[in-house]
């Protein structure tokens, strides 16, 4: 009886240590989390800046983050952020932060001119598999026009799509990556088309 007693009172302990270090472990992820989340979202935050003076190079326009515009994407993709560049009040342009499924995983900033035209897609994130899916963010891996991947996108009419190994090089190995990054597009654009009709038509 005494030995199923401290049998008993072995597991009550046992299972209360565990209980001890999952809150000792969860206290101590939410502290990281709290440090790390508030850099992570700057740096993000930066590379975003960076990439819409590279997409709207002119002088004197302004960046305003859009909170108000709402759009229904397909599937698994969300638009994560919206902003417009503007002349003296005018929109200009618009850049889309869209996240979704690639072969793992990726986030792209695709911007977008007046006229419908990209005016450039940058990866803010991308999880695919090295040397593979991997070379759709490598300033190194060129496609056949002699420009890397996510710079063939450039200039070309959002209207008529995107649509890998038809309209733009797919990556050598990576289709599915390829594909991914082309169903960002397609959705990021459309948002973006969207966008610049609203706010044209509210200017007017």
């Amino acid at each position: 009886m005494a030995q199923s007693q401290d049998s008993v009172f072995d597991m009550i302990k046992l299972g209360l240590v565990l209980v001890a270090y999952a809150v000792v472990s969860c206290t101590i992820l939410a502290v990281v989390n709290n440090i790390t989340a508030p850099k992570i979202a700057q740096n993000q935050a930066e590379k975003v800046n960076v990439a819409m003076s590279r997409f709207f190079p002119q002088e004197g326009l302004s960046f305003e983050s859009v909170k108000d515009f709402k759009y229904d994407v397909v599937g698994a993709i969300t638009i994560d952020g919206l902003y417009v560049a503007k002349d003296d009040g005018n929109v200009v342009g618009a850049a889309a932060e869209v996240t979704g499924p690639t072969y793992d995983h990726g986030t792209i900033l695709v911007g977008l001119n007046a006229d419908g035209t990209v005016s450039g897609v940058q990866f803010l994130k991308l999880t695919d598999s090295p040397g593979f899916g991997s070379k759709a963010k490598d300033s190194s891996y060129l496609v056949s026009s002699g420009v890397p991947f996510y710079e063939q996108f450039t200039g070309m009419n959002a209207g008529d799509g995107f649509f890998a190994g038809r309209n733009f090089d797919a990556i050598s190995g990576a289709t599915i990556t390829s594909e991914g990054v082309a169903s960002l597009l397609n959705e990021g654009t459309k948002c973006l088309l969207a966008l610049l009709e609203s706010e044209v038509s509210q200017n007017e």
